[in-house]
């Protein structure tokens, strides 16, 4: 537990060990009750005295192999190789200053990096598995790490063990301990049996191990240990190795291998340690790609420098030396792979404040490229607060369930009653008395009422307790709801089995319970009645069993009757279920079917052996129960802004296919009236799971549509559904909160798992997790792995605009030569290296911190298989670098031959005279005139086609002459990016006026009236610019306006690139009628959803 230099035992320490006495026991030691839990204040108090509930396995940040990381990356060797050449042919300034900026970008990337990978740690530490505790009498999800010895925790199937636990409840409790015993077998479970003190780990049976998993059943329990005090931490401190990264030579079936294979090996290895060293097989597939791209930069630097020295036939002069040392630093990003690292650590900090935790890297480049979500409904996009609005007992009538604020308070809100099933409408309605309802009395007074509140009770594990006059719930939400609506009648799961589930004084016992799950949907228990309250007999056993109609009416054999006696049910009756069904599904309602019956097998010892065949056989049906789950507010927003962003919703439930119509015609997944469609396209709408299964991958494909809606959703289902969205070329992001859904949350481009319901087992296998369950915030993950992508577009375009602007200048500038026939370089060294660290490092990270884009939302995803370097991002590097390059050379040629008489003098590579004043003024003034426009192309990278001097979209009080002042409203929108700037601008005076600095370092001089040339050359920098953004404009207008889709990427109004088959932004296009089926119809063939 944490704080293991304490001296002697702690003071919840047991005296004894868990397993050797009795729960209640354990409970008074450890000073909690079973049905409260600790208090706040209590738990830290403990948490305090054992430290944090984690095992010392990973070394966290580590600063040493981040400050090797700075040095070890293909730039970095750039610039080491510039500092070498420059002291070999002492050039003792420019190899001065190489090595001062090797060492700042060393300290600055260490600091960025370092604070970088400590923000990840802790959103990774947000993404850690949870567990659901009692604390002050609430049922909560807290991280793992945050458990106390002393907490009261609830498991589930699914669920990982947090701690060593001495159970409490167990019931048909089965956990897997193959990671602690070797067992490879679930291993049974009992709260109840007491064990010797010696006994080894795998037969302490009332107790449950950290890390093991829930592989059936449910429990509760007390933690005992945490830590590396638990079972599983002792065996990790044991055999605590660092994994072998050396490749393993191939050998023959006699253990022989050639010496080939051993140079195999050798070369792999090698291989893998160099690519880890450059950087090209850790982190990302962006990061991978950057690296990459980082080691194609050194190849071409070293190319530039070789043509330099081409071009001056191979000269070992100083001066060519530098001229081809400069121009291989004009190539180096230098600040790339730090603010690509910050950026994402930026990204996954804001997005854990929207509810969204990152768990994988990955998956913010995936995010932004996203075409279709689907989606669960309980909980996701409704509120997951059920509330029972409607049952209907077999033999008694219907009962109606008034609007209550309060949905666990079982005594507020009016009960009414008539005869009849609810398709019956015909019965006159009565208000019952509350008084006579929480007496009991309604349900004893007739049979029939009492079997079904039995079933409604007993085949349910939620628990409604009332503490200090507030009314709690914990459990499952449908349970929840149903548990509630018994409690109502006093009818409640605790009054009955005396407490715990498998206590021993209560009037029933449970002997098996026979799990919901995504497959069988539905859940079975067998009760025993004791003949007398404190013995093992029986005086009869009941099955129960709730669940979706279709799993559990094929089981009834017969239906009850108002004495609560069973007989066979006729088509009469099974037409009249299925009509109450529909008639409470199209209300959107979640109905379940209740059904029992007396169970006559012999006694058993172990009644958990039973097989769930053997049980849920010859049911009697007993009524059904409407559940009322209200969408959640923002879930039609967040649907209509997914139609917006061209992202298709699609919703996969367990619900009766009449429920799952009407949410998602409320949160607008399928047209009000999507009945009207074309006959094959409403056919394809709405499916159930048994419809879609039957059809062959070739019939789905030739689907106009993918179903929009499947009712009944397995987890089969889910995963042959992601397959097809696959096979049409889409990216499909999918949620998921069960064991079974795990499949398909890997399957699925991004895995979505559920952070308040979701099992431990689909945590794993998903790649983000929200933390409140909400649809809304899928589309929060969305737009923020959209902004995430735009602003590494954005300053990857920036660098590697600059990067050609500056090669190219000095390319160019090979043509200029002196007296003695050597170039003279438009730009020095340092000049170089000043432009990329005052222009490519802190901007650059402003740029990744810019905020969304407005229209963001109003765009269709991007292209994964394309990434950052689509051919827009291509051909606005080039134009962009070439005009820079254009200006700046122009800018030189006009000091020298339009102001100058055209003189470069002699050695001006190297020192300052007379004679290099003209050179030295020209270069001071390209130098000023490339800063500028490294600076200003900043701001324009800010959207890559509005214009710079209207960044936002035109509002209703838009005036001509805004134009005038809104861009230095727009512009200092990122407070970050814009003191950036500013600083650029500032810092370059110092390098222009400041004696020796110009001349010795810059190579440079200071500049009067020159400054002329460089306002005019930056006007000119913004025409260019901002002609060039209108002419992209116009171009993707059109290329819109062709393809059917209207988008307007000045922002003046906004429509969907290519449109959603569902809807529309503006109100007068929105479907209706027939050509509502005419438009879905020709958007799913032009697009193939």
């Amino acid at each position: 537990m944490g704080k293991s230099e304490q001296a002697g035992p702690l003071q919840y320490d047991l005296e004894v060990p868990a397993h050797t006495v009795p729960f209640e026991d354990v409970l008074q030691k450890l000073g909690v009750s079973q049905n409260t839990g600790l208090s706040e204040d209590e738990v830290k108090n403990r948490k305090n005295i054992y430290g944090p509930n984690q095992l010392d396995g990973g070394p966290g940040v580590q600063p040493f192999r981040i400050l090797v990381h700075q040095v070890a990356n293909a730039l970095t060797l750039v610039l080491i190789m510039a500092m070498v050449a420059s002291f070999a042919i002492k050039s003792w300034i420019e190899g001065g200053v190489v090595t001062f900026v090797i060492l700042l970008n060393i300290v600055v990337g260490f600091f960025q990096e370092f604070s970088a990978e400590k923000t990840l740690s802790s959103i990774r530490a947000l993404g850690s598995p949870t567990a659901r505790v009692i604390r002050s009498g609430q049922s909560q999800v807290v991280p793992t790490g945050e458990l106390v010895p002393g907490d009261i925790v609830e498991l589930v199937t699914g669920n990982t063990v947090p701690a060593d636990l001495r159970l409490i409840e167990a019931v048909n409790l089965e956990t897997d301990e193959a990671l602690l015993t070797g067992e490879s077998l679930p291993v049974a479970k009992s709260s109840h049996g007491l064990f010797a003190k010696d006994i080894g780990a795998g037969d302490r049976l009332n107790i449950a191990f950290s890390s093991s998993t829930v592989t059936k059943g449910r429990s509760k329990g007390v933690i005992i240990n945490t830590g590396m005090q638990t079972e599983i931490g002792r065996i990790a401190a044991a055999l605590r190795k660092q994994g072998s990264k050396i490749r393993p030579v191939k050998r023959k079936d006699d253990g022989s291998a050639g010496f080939h294979r051993y140079v195999q090996a050798w070369a792999l290895t090698g291989g893998d340690a160099l690519g880890h060293f450059l950087g090209t097989t850790t982190g990302t597939p962006l990061q991978k790609k950057l690296s990459k791209l980082a080691i194609l930069l050194f190849f071409i630097a070293c190319t530039c420098a070789l043509i330099v020295e081409a071009a001056n036939d191979f000269s070992s002069k100083n001066e060519v030396v530098i001229y081809g040392v400069a121009t291989g630093l004009s190539m180096i990003p230098a600040s790339l792979i730090v603010v690509l690292t910050i950026t994402m650590a930026v990204g996954t900090k804001r997005m854990s404040k929207r509810n969204v935790i990152v768990r994988k890297l990955d998956s913010l480049e995936a995010l932004g490229a996203v075409t279709n979500i689907c989606s669960d409904k309980t909980g996701t996009l409704t509120q997951g607060r059920m509330v029972a609005k409607a049952a209907w007992i077999v033999g008694r009538g219907t009962f109606s369930v008034a609007t209550t604020r309060d949905p666990f308070d079982p005594t507020v809100g009016e009960v009414s009653f008539r005869s009849g099933p609810p398709c019956d409408q015909a019965e006159h309605e009565t208000i019952l008395d509350s008084t006579q309802l929480r007496s009991g009395a309604f349900v004893t007074e007739k049979p029939s009422t009492e079997r079904y509140m039995n079933t409604a009770s007993m085949a349910n594990v939620a628990q409604i307790t009332e503490t200090e006059g507030k009314w709690n719930a914990r459990g499952d939400p449908t349970e929840v709801a149903i548990q509630v609506f018994a409690s109502r009648f006093n009818w409640n799961r605790q009054r009955l089995v005396g407490g715990n589930d498998d206590s021993e004084t209560g009037e029933w016992k449970c002997l098996a319970e026979y799990s919901f799950d995504s497959d069988s949907k539905r859940m079975s228990v067998l009760y025993g009645r004791r003949g007398r309250v404190g013995t093992e007999s029986y005086a009869s056993r009941w099955v129960f069993s709730k669940g979706a109609l279709e799993r559990v009416l094929p089981m009834c054999a017969n239906i009850q009757n108002d004495d609560g006696s069973a007989r066979p049910m006729s088509e009469v009756d099974t037409k009249t279920i299925n009509d109450s069904v529909d008639y409470l599904a199209n209300q959107g309602l979640r109905v379940l079917c209740l059904a029992s019956y007396e169970w006559t097998g012999p006694n058993m010892d172990d009644y958990s052996q039973l097989k769930r065949s053997a049980v849920e056989q010859n049911l009697t049906f007993g009524g059904l129960i409407g559940l009322y789950d209200p969408p959640r507010q923002e879930s039609a927003d967040a649907v209509a802004a997914c139609a917006r962003a061209s992202i298709t919703v699609h919703m996969l439930t367990g619900d009766h296919p009449g429920t799952a119509t009407a949410i998602a015609k409320q949160v607008g997944i399928i047209p009000s009236r999507w009945e009207h469609l074309a006959a094959d396209v409403s056919k394809s709408m709405v499916m159930t799971a048994m419809q879609f299964d039957k059809l062959s991958d070739d019939e789905v494909d030739n689907l106009p549509v993918l179903p929009r809606v499947i009712a009944r959703c397995t987890p089969q289902t889910k995963v042959r559904m992601i397959d097809a969205l696959h096979r049409r070329g889409k990216f499909a992001a999918m949620t998921g909160d069960g064991v079974n859904d795990s499949p398909s949350l890997f399957r699925a481009d991004v895995g979505i798992a559920m952070g308040q319901s979701g099992s431990d087992v689909a945590k794993d296998a998903s790649d983000i997790i929200l933390t409140d369950d909400n649809f809304a915030s899928i589309l929060n993950a969305v737009e923020e792995g959209r902004r995430i992508f735009d602003n590494i577009k954005r300053f990857v375009l920036h660098v590697l605009a600059e990067n050609i602007a500056q090669a190219c200048t000095l390319l160019i500038g090979l043509a200029f030569k002196d007296s003695g026939g050597n170039s003279v370089f438009p730009l020095a060294p340092v000049q170089i290296l000043w432009v990329i660290m005052a222009t490519s490092g802190m901007p650059d990270m402003g740029l990744g911190m810019e905020v969304a884009v407005p229209d963001i939302m109003d765009r269709p995803p991007h292209d994964i298989k394309t990434g950052i370097f689509n051919a827009e991002l291509i051909v606005d590097m080039v134009v962009y670098g070439i005009w820079m390059a254009i200006l700046c050379v122009c800018s030189f040629v006009l000091m020298v031959w339009g102001f100058g008489d055209g003189n470069l003098g002699e050695n001006c590579n190297n020192a300052y005279s007379e004679q290099c004043n003209l050179v030295f003024r020209a270069r001071a003034t390209t130098f000023v005139c490339l800063t500028w426009f490294a600076l200003f192309l900043a701001w324009e990278m800010v959207n890559f086609r509005r214009s710079f001097f209207r960044q936002n979209p035109r509002g209703e009080n838009h005036r001509w002459y805004h134009i005038f002042y809104q861009w230095w409203i727009d512009s200092r929108r990122n407070p970050f990016l814009f003191w950036a700037i500013v600083a650029g601008f500032v810092t370059i005076f110092p390098t222009l006026y400041i004696p020796v600095i110009n001349h010795a370092v810059f190579k440079h001089e200071g500049i009067t009236w020159e400054w002329g040339i460089v306002v005019v050359e930056s006007l000119l920098f913004f025409l260019g610019c901002e002609s060039w953004k209108w002419a992209k404009r116009i171009f993707f207008r059109r290329r819109a306006a062709r393809r059917d889709g209207t988008n307007d990427l000045n922002g003046d109004n906004y429509a969907t690139y290519g449109g959603s088959v569902l809807t529309s932004t503006t109100e007068d296009s929105r479907f209706s009628g027939k050509d509502e089926g005419k438009d879905i119809v020709s958007a799913a063939h032009n697009s193939r959803q």
